[in-house]
């Protein structure tokens, strides 16, 4: 397939589709002009399913998995024969930028790929895709995770060699470079190289929605945010039918900083999961949208989302970023707030995700501890131990470490109510390098606060604003424009003498703030030292 003929048989994905939708309490159907971006990937069904199959491959590059799935079953029924429905079933029962399937759903997958061999596709590229991702289900139960997704890329770089002008392999290949890529690679070479494949087909495929979309995931870094802008910005414009498509530019404008940005797509993108009866999205995006929130202290918007997730019903507890998000939305606004007693109250909620349950063990005890209960902070900081013991013995590496940093600089602020300063900064730098040492997941828009801003405020504390100032400066270099971290610079260098700096910082703190619906103190102190400075 030379790209003069994919570019002749393209198709944009733009379809009049059925939607059920519910209206008291009865179904009733509707009709939709559904966008999902350009996409086409040939294959030898019938003339009949290779635009469902064009649909399918649309949503499952929009990671919008459940319907993946049922838009290849949708393919199959058109075209019993076809064996590359059942490598699309397969391919949406695995979430890889997300988390490893159960072993329920990994024999889910095994049947599917055990479907597509047995039908047997009629060309030498569609057995090898469908040889690809039986390298990620086979022996399931024998070899681990990360073995299988390793084989699964090297397979996929096979196939995006042997076919130069396919350019779903080339997309296709990327994700599994981002999907491997490990959190403690700060060179970045894995993301760095998709990036780069997708480039080159965005340049020509400007509206194909996996390009676009992957291009984010491979530039999620403060470091090569820039690079993903362009996409970011066109991503929404390429899917808006896809409630990830509208959320997904949000990693880039949180990892520049750019709050009213993020703001307005995470807005959008919780509407269209709520329109599109999807918890999973709707936390996910309320979780970026709180966090952009908090930024321009627009805490009455902020506590809004708040009650969005409490009146959620039932969650998506299967999906990751439904049970992070929901732990995460209140434990953001209570710290950042400063509402130690609100975030030592909060309740954890069970979940197979143990490492959400910690993010509500370590708000409570960093709310306990700064409140000056230290008893109540140190049940929390066992509890905290105690999950990360748990996440090491499951293989969960990550999210042990994780959990473990939490651990550490809440056991700092025990330290520090305990008047043990020495141990306190100790614990509280070596949290911070830790978590400098890794990267935060995709499921999230940044740590519930970050490491080094919390040493920061224990140096200004401890009243060692020479020493807070660097810390906050590091930190603003990985999360720029965070609220705390700038008023910390500035109080940091009021407090050190340099004035100029402090006039500066509390400049761009106002005006960061521009649309705040609330005077924090810290906003407050800002604008008072510019007026009479």
């Amino acid at each position: 397939m030379d790209r003069d003929t994919n570019s002749r048989l393209a198709l944009v994905v733009t379809i009049a589709s059925f939607l059920w939708v519910s209206t008291a309490g009865a179904q009733e159907k509707t009709t939709s002009t559904e966008k999902l971006g350009t996409v086409h990937f040939p294959v030898s069904c019938s003339a009949a399913a290779q635009p469902q199959f064009d649909r399918a491959v649309a949503l499952l590059h929009s990671f919008w998995y459940s319907e993946g799935v049922k838009a290849f079953t949708a393919v199959a029924a058109t075209d019993p024969a076809c064996a590359m429905a059942h490598w699309g079933i397969a391919m949406s029962l695995w979430y890889p930028l997300w988390q490893p399937p159960d072993a329920a759903t990994l024999k889910k997958g095994w049947v599917a790929v055990e479907q597509a061999k047995t039908l047997r596709a009629s060309t030498e590229r569609e057995r090898d895709y469908i040889a690809a991702i039986e390298a990620f289900y086979r022996d399931s139960d024998k070899l681990d995770h990360r073995t299988r997704s390793l084989t699964y890329e090297k397979a996929m770089e096979r196939l995006y060699v042997r076919y130069p002008q396919d350019r779903e392999a080339a997309v296709f290949y990327a994700l599994a470079l981002n999907a491997t890529a490990l959190p403690t690679d700060k060179t970045y070479a894995n993301q760095k190289k998709a990036g780069e494949i997708l480039e080159k087909v965005f340049a020509e495929q400007p509206d194909h929605p996996g390009v676009a979309h992957y291009i984010i995931h491979s530039y999620d870094y403060s470091l090569l945010g820039n690079r993903a802008l362009t996409a970011a910005r066109r991503y929404s414009q390429v899917a808006p039918s896809s409630p990830h498509a509208q959320h997904m530019p949000s990693h880039i404008f949180i990892r520049l900083g750019l709050w009213q940005e993020t703001i307005r797509s995470d807005r959008a993108a919780a509407v269209a999961a709520r329109d599109a009866n999807s918890v999973f999205e709707q936390l996910h995006s309320l979780d970026y949208l709180m966090y952009a929130y908090l930024q321009g202290a627009q805490d009455r918007e902020a506590k809004r989302v708040v009650d969005d997730r409490n009146a959620i019903g039932r969650m998506e507890q299967e999906l990751i970023a439904a049970a992070y998000g929901f732990a995460a939305i209140p434990a953001r606004f209570a710290i950042e707030t400063r509402g130690w007693a609100e975030a030592a109250s909060l309740e954890p909620r069970p979940s197979r995700f143990t490492f959400t349950e910690a993010i509500t063990h370590f708000a409570r005890a960093l709310g306990a501890a700064r409140g000056g209960d230290a008893t109540s902070a140190r049940k929390d900081v066992e509890r905290l131990e105690t999950l990360r013991d748990g996440l090491t013995q499951a293989k969960q590496t990550y999210w042990a470490e994780q959990v473990e940093i939490q651990r550490r600089a809440a056991a700092a602020w025990v330290a520090r109510a305990d008047g043990k300063t020495t141990e306190a900064l100790a614990l509280m730098r070596s949290a911070a390098d830790l978590e400098d040492s890794t990267e935060k997941h995709p499921v999230t828009p940044g740590p519930i606060v970050p490491a080094r801003e919390l040493l920061g405020e224990l140096l200004l504390d401890l009243q060692q604003p020479a020493q807070a100032l660097m810390e906050f400066e590091a930190a603003l270099r990985s999360s720029p424009n965070r609220f705390n971290s700038l008023y910390g610079v500035a109080r940091s260098a009021e407090l050190s003498g340099d004035r100029d700096k402090a006039r500066g910082r509390y400049a761009q703190l106002v005006a960061l703030c521009e649309k705040a619906d609330t005077e924090r103190p810290e906003l407050q102190r800002a604008k008072a030292f510019l007026a009479r400075d």
